[in-house]
């Protein structure tokens, strides 16, 4: 199975590993493609600073490897389809918030005459107070990348 993902992934939250596990899982092997958002993009969408893409692209790729023994393939996402549009996939993998593009990439690939892609949304994790684990609390610094009380 050929299976997608996108994000900015900075930091690498417990609530992108469960996004990552279910990636894994449906993949049973077969090619997994995250899409990673560019640093222009990571900008212009958080209006803050992060981690450089090359910094978090080596997280993903090192988390994969060292969790499932997986290869992966990294692509820079400089919008917000990245090769979803041009590629055939069995699975994207998504987090509530981002439905709503996997939505607009199927009605777009129904115009280009491509199948749609299998949308496969998992639920946010929740930190210890119940709220969602987010880069922005991280960053905030509410939580940890575990979502624990800081």
């Amino acid at each position: 199975m050929k299976v997608a993902i996108g994000g900015t992934f900075d930091p690498l939250h417990d609530g992108h590993k469960r996004l990552l596990k279910k990636v894994f899982e449906l993949s049973e092997g077969g090619e997994i493609v995250i899409g990673v958002t560019s640093d222009t993009m990571a900008r212009a969408s958080r209006n803050r600073e992060g981690l450089p893409y090359s910094a978090r692209t080596e997280n993903i790729r090192r988390y994969m490897y060292k969790e499932y023994g997986a290869e992966v393939r990294i692509v820079e996402l400089n919008d917000r389809y990245g090769v979803t549009l041009d590629e055939d996939f069995e699975y994207i993998v998504i987090s509530p918030e981002t439905y709503t593009v996997a939505l607009k990439i199927n009605e777009l690939r129904e115009e280009r005459g491509k199948q749609p892609i299998k949308i496969v949304k998992v639920e946010h994790m929740k930190a210890v107070d119940g709220k969602i684990i987010s880069s922005t609390r991280i960053k905030a610094g509410d939580i940890d990348e575990h979502g624990s009380l800081l």
